[in-house]
């Protein structure tokens, strides 16, 4: 099968970019041919950047540059503003190029809004009745979709793919961190990530346990993220735990980002809003312990489902789980066992990007092309 990806790639610093690029891998191993027309900057095997997300004639670039590779189906990877102004609204026009060519698309919806603003609403209704199938992460945003904007037959829940993967042994050596109980909080730098809760409510933990250090791997890839990234650090500068707290700034390559993780004890998530995390798939791959807060569903019901971590409501119970982690070897053995067998058993690559071959082999088998008619 021929596959076109539309989607950021990497080098590009986006999770988006990451997510594709082990799709793509698992994909060519089933047998098929993986085209990628991404944004400019984007390398790799068969990957063609032909825009930049401002460009105006966005949606006739990507076309033009896809269709020279006749696929047998289209897969769009979409995130609000990949696509341009408006919260991306180009990717509209783009989608119903493949539409008015007969070409089976299927487009990922990476993430569901439980309120969407009102450019959210006109993207997401649009691209779910042009799609031949929308992928989503989760159950419940499934329900939102059809809750919203119906077509439940086109939706499909795959989760977010897992890499099967081994911790760098000697992490913390590496990282000068010996002795130190590693508290993690890692990604790009947001203010919807709320990575200040975690350092305002730090020096309760370490009151109770002495060797606990926090380990802020960051840092801000948008200009409008530079503002909140001073901010941060000025916060992190006057905490009465600052001694405890070290920051690493930067966009890290895949063996650094994996050396911090491989460090951590725990990963803490209090993201205000969001969906799935990329982040969080990184941790289940290193089968790390995760604290999160009920914030977001998706995050708190990921870990419910591998039962690799707590969920926090509070201040008072994100400081206990946290120390609890910290402090209870089993109960850390236990989270981490659970996710790796999660992992191996239900959403490593390999499984995802054959739930992808299910669509697609699918919407293929289904599609009738059709004249159609203006009588």
């Amino acid at each position: 099968m021929k596959i076109g990806i539309i989607s950021t790639y990497p080098p590009i610093h986006c999770g988006i970019a990451t997510y594709s690029s082990y799709l793509n891998e698992k994909l060519r191993s089933l047998k098929n041919r993986v085209y990628t027309v991404c944004h400019k900057g984007g390398k790799g095997l068969d990957c063609y950047p032909a825009f930049n997300y401002d460009d105006p004639d966005l949606p006739h670039k990507a076309f033009k540059a896809m269709m020279k590779f006749a696929p047998d189906l289209v897969h769009i990877q979409h995130e609000y503003g990949l696509f341009g102004e408006q919260r991306g609204m180009n990717v509209i026009p783009l989608a119903y190029k493949f539409k008015l060519s007969q070409i089976p698309t299927v487009i990922t919806l990476h993430t569901i809004p439980k309120k969407c603003d009102y450019e959210e609403q006109i993207i997401e209704k649009a691209l779910v009745e042009i799609a031949d199938a929308v992928i989503v992460h989760e159950q419940y945003q499934s329900e939102l979709i059809v809750g919203r904007v119906g077509h439940k037959d086109k939706i499909w829940v795959i989760p977010h793919g897992v890499r099967e993967i081994k911790p760098v042994s000697k992490a913390k050596e590496e990282l000068g961190l010996e002795d130190k109980k590693i508290v993690l909080l890692v990604g790009y730098l947001r203010r919807s990530k709320n990575f200040e809760r975690v350092v305002r409510i730090f020096p309760k933990v370490t009151e109770l346990v002495d060797d606990a250090l926090l380990l802020v791997a960051s840092g801000a890839r948008r200009p409008d993220d530079f503002p909140y990234r001073d901010e941060f650090l000025e916060f992190v500068a006057n905490s009465i735990a600052k001694d405890k707290i070290k920051v690493l700034l930067g966009l890290f390559s895949q063996e650094k980002f994996d050396l911090i993780l491989s460090s951590a004890d725990v990963a803490v998530f209090t993201y205000l809003r969001g969906a799935q995390s990329g982040i969080m798939a990184h941790c289940l791959a290193f089968a790390k312990p995760m604290v999160v807060s009920s914030d977001v569903q998706a995050m708190a019901d990921l870990v419910h489902k591998t039962r690799s971590g707590l969920v926090a409501r509070t201040d008072s119970e994100l400081v206990e789980a946290i120390i609890t982690i910290l402090t209870e070897k089993n109960l850390a053995k236990e989270f981490s066992d659970n996710a790796r067998s999660y992992v191996e058993k239900h959403i490593s690559w390999q499984i995802i990007a054959s739930r992808h071959m299910d669509v697609y082999n699918k919407i293929l088998k289904n599609r009738h092309p059709s004249g159609g008619s203006c009588n």
